[in-house]
């Protein structure tokens, strides 16, 4: 198992510095990991460092609430695409899902993900927040919408990833999309746990502990 690759580095804490962004990238070459995640204002900052390297920016939109005009998360998805970003996490929009307006919430994952075109779409849930049978409809909105990647939280919900809630979506994604766990992941056993279940993808700040414990 090559574990580094499973590895998203973030930082998209709301004090971040600039040179925390550039320690985070000097991290990421260091140990290879497969991306950094970053607020999308840094996407650029992040491409300059990552110059001539292999690793993927990842940014966030519609970041952490979800609650954002489609429109907008659109508009910050094409703009982070244009300064250098490779994929998108999208926190979909909780409080429409819990409404039970499913195909408003589907058509939204739909139209991020055409604006992106090739690029990886990530849907965050915040399971946290939902019943299991709103995880299981999350699930399903992301698959038919054509997103790439399902994932557990932000990270700044009440509660991250559990075992139980990968369990429930990896039963659900089967085949047809990937699992990104993240929220809590901070030491080599728990990321190891995750990826037995089934993720493709470990979404923490904890990065360079795991690795290095392994």
């Amino acid at each position: 198992m090559l574990l580094h690759r499973y590895i998203d580095h973030t930082l998209l804490n709301p004090v971040a510095t600039v040179d925390a962004i550039k320690n985070l990238c000097t991290e990421a070459k260091e140990h290879h990991f497969y991306a950094v995640c970053v607020n999308s204002y840094y996407i650029g900052l992040a491409k300059s460092e990552l110059m001539h390297t292999d690793i993927n920016i990842a940014a966030v939109v519609g970041f952490p609430l979800g609650a954002m005009d489609t429109k907008a998360k659109i508009y910050e998805a094409m703009q982070s695409i244009d300064q250098g970003a490779d994929e998108i996490d999208m926190v979909l929009n909780i409080g429409l899902l819990k409404s039970g307006y499913h195909t408003i919430v589907e058509e939204e994952i739909r139209a991020l993900k055409k604006s992106i075109g090739n690029h990886t779409l990530k849907v965050i849930f915040e399971n946290c927040y939902l019943t299991d049978e709103e995880k299981k409809i999350a699930c399903r909105l992301s698959i038919n919408a054509g997103a790439d990647f399902i994932k557990t939280s932000t990270g700044f919900g009440s509660g991250g990833a559990t075992h139980n809630d990968v369990i429930l979506m990896k039963k659900e994604a089967q085949d047809y999309i990937k699992i990104k766990v993240s929220g809590g992941i901070r030491d080599l056993q728990t990321a190891k746990q995750y990826i037995d279940l089934g993720a493709s993808r470990i979404g923490t700040s904890s990065g360079v502990t795991i690795v290095t414990s392994a």
